[in-house]
């Protein structure tokens, strides 16, 4: 179908779904090239809907660097929400871009977002409703390849069937040599064109590896089947991030994340041992004070964005964040801007940078001490001392803000409902801080998750805990975190796991994953829509069992599904912090004391490869210095092990 005649049908049937502005396209600073006068075309899709793919960073960072190249364009495609599937399947109306309505068959590459495991029965969706076969195997040449990228592909195997080929690691730099590569290979058989793509660092190309099991079903081997194949395929790391992304589309409607973000870090030294994002992102990389107050004067000018939030894992251990929120403080204190600053951890939010925060910040403060015992902070490596938690509550309340919201987890290895107490314990301990200062105006808001062990962490060989622990653990959470004051949110032990079997399961598993989708599963990140009874049946009829993947205990040297994936990380050093785990015992931040995890060997060579000159890793500063937020303004680029 032409994109005239795409065209013509939308503007039949678009009053007939929900928010028919997900559908229109054309927003402010979106960019519309001539289809005919570009060489080479990606369409970037992000396999939930308009509303919650406008808010991924990662789409706008490729959607810029490839419409930044004279001869590509790149155009956005969203998957539509139930009303507007039914009514396309309808009307025969095919999956199409939505800056110039042109079928996905269309484009030269299709790029695919992964940034959580819920979203794989949506890609094989849309495959299907482009006219795609869902198989890697069963599309040739006339179909465009199919790349994914995002933190899940770091265990790329459940989606090995269906994928040509996954980038590991950070995608800035990588999509364009992935261009490049294929823009040389036009019309050639994808088998030569994903030999050209396996030989850039970074990229992983199933069909170029065999998989062998033991009679136990654990795998035995990962094997490369092809020269070009590498037997680790080592991620890739931009090595100075670039400049920081301004011209955000200014989306029809509303949005999840309804403000525009500016990472200010990418990486984490804390090591928590459940954190996937925290090990995968290594080393930390920050941007100067200057670079992100310029984006966000080049925000607010070509967006009009009231909100600004500064993306980090953890936003308060970014080196300079006192001289950062000073200057944004100086300067917009007032304009009405807003300043959201996530991921701020209690032992180094100091009443200093409360204060600076005051005018900007709007609502409440958030912290995620992610358990509330000091035994379970020691094995998780997150140790906070209670009084710790208490004085950061008495500064938050002491300065006006009612509402203070902690994010906790339950399951994790070894814990007990004794520790699941005093989580209750706890809230109960800061809410009654907030209504000595503050009164009945005083809030405590309770978010508690599932822990789900990742690959590539030093939890990666522990069970999950079973439905009938988690059932038990919220229940006891439910019956005393209520009263006037308290609000508890938590996940569905179904959603849990979902993800649990998809985080560490092997290739064996596009199998269930088609499966569930031929039944009617998509959306599973959706409580509303996550049937998991269609997931059990898939599991069943494909001869596999949940249990294998998230119950099990894994034997300290089974081979994982994803050991041929390197983060960059050694599998000894995560092995030696899982034993450490075991013993109760921590390690402190890696700015402090490196602990040969890996990442700088691989960092270093690298950065060589871009920057032809000896790098060093820069002195760091002292512990101390840097939570005061002194000392000389931040170079270009700071690297940190």
């Amino acid at each position: 179908m032409r994109p005239d005649q795409i065209e013509r049908q939308l503007s039949r049937i678009l009053l007939q779904v929900s928010k028919p502005g997900r559908y229109v396209g054309g927003e402010y600073n979106s960019v519309v090239k001539d289809w005919e006068a570009v060489d080479f075309k990606i369409a970037l899709a992000f396999p939930d809907i308009y509303d919650i793919g406008m808010s991924n960073l990662g789409i706008m960072l490729l959607y810029e660097q490839i419409n930044n190249q004279p001869d590509m364009l790149a155009e956005r495609v969203f998957c539509p929400w139930l009303d507007m599937e039914a009514v396309m399947r309808h009307h025969h109306i095919p999956l199409h871009s939505l800056e110039t309505r042109h079928h996905l068959q269309d484009f030269d590459l299709i790029g695919v977002s992964l940034p959580y495991e819920q979203l794989y029965t949506n890609v094989l969706n849309l495959l299907d409703l482009a006219g795609m076969p869902v198989r890697s195997r069963d599309r040739d040449e006339s179909y465009p390849l199919v790349v994914a990228g995002g933190h899940a592909c770091f265990n790329p195997e459940p989606m090995a069937d269906f994928i040509d080929a996954f980038v590991i690691g950070e995608g800035e730099e990588i999509i364009l040599e992935i261009a490049r590569a294929l823009q040389g290979k036009r019309g050639c058989p994808h088998d030569e064109q994903l030999r050209a793509l396996a030989g850039i660092q970074g990229v992983y190309v199933p069909r170029f590896y065999d998989v062998t099991y033991h009679p136990d079903g654990t795998v035995a081997d990962v094997r490369p089947n092809v020269p070009e194949a590498p037997e680790r395929v080592l991620k890739r790391i931009v090595p100075v991030l670039p400049k920081p992304f301004t011209r955000f589309l200014v989306p029809n409607i509303d949005t999840v994340h309804n403000r525009a973000p500016i990472e200010i870090m990418r990486g984490c030294t804390r090591g928590c041992r459940f954190c996937h994002a925290g090990m995968i992102t290594r080393p930390v990389r920050e941007r100067p004070v200057p670079e992100v107050m310029a984006a966000i004067e080049e925000i607010i000018a070509s967006t009009g964005f009231e909100e600004i939030s500064l993306l980090s894992l953890s936003s308060s251990d970014y080196v300079y964040v006192h001289e950062l929120v000073e200057a944004v403080h100086a300067r917009y204190r007032d304009s009405g801007l807003s300043l959201s600053l996530p991921s701020l951890r209690i032992e180094t939010t100091s009443a200093d940078l409360l204060d600076k925060l005051g005018d900007t910040r709007r609502g409440g403060f958030t912290f995620a001490p992610e358990a509330a015992t000091e035994k379970m902070r020691a094995l998780i490596n997150k140790y906070v001392p209670d009084e710790q938690v208490l004085e950061a509550a008495r500064a938050v309340y002491s300065r006006g803000w009612r509402t203070i919201k902690f994010y906790f987890m339950i399951g994790h290895p070894e814990e007990t409902l004794d520790d699941v107490q005093a989580i209750i314990n706890l809230c109960k301990a800061v809410l009654a801080e907030g209504r000595r200062i503050l009164g009945g105006k005083a809030n405590v808001n309770v978010g508690v998750s599932t822990f789900i062990p990742k690959p590539h962490t030093p939890f990666q060989w522990v069970p999950q805990d079973t439905r009938e622990m988690v059932l038990e653990k919220q229940q006891l959470l439910k019956n005393q975190l209520r009263g006037h004051g308290l609000h508890l949110r938590w996940n569905t032990v179904e959603s849990t796991e979902l993800e649990g079997f998809l985080s560490r399961g092997d290739r064996r598993l596009g199998r269930v994953i088609e499966r569930a989708w031929k039944k009617g599963a998509r959306f599973d990140a959706w409580d509303s829509e996550h049937n998991h009874d269609l997931w059990l049946q898939a599991f069943e009829e494909s001869g596999l069992t949940p249990w294998f993947y998230t119950h099990r205990e894994r034997g300290l040297d089974e081979v994982f599904p994803w050991d041929h994936i390197d983060a960059a990380v050694h599998k000894k050093f995560l092995k030696e912090d899982y034993l450490m785990s075991l013993a109760g015992e921590t390690r402190v931040d890696c700015r402090d004391r490196c602990f040969a995890c890996g990442i700088l060997p691989k960092f270093k060579e690298q950065r060589a490869l871009t920057e032809p000159m000896a790098w060093e890793c820069p002195p760091v500063k002292p512990a101390a210095e840097r939570r005061r937020g002194g000392g000389e303004r931040a170079p270009n680029v700071t690297v940190l092990p």
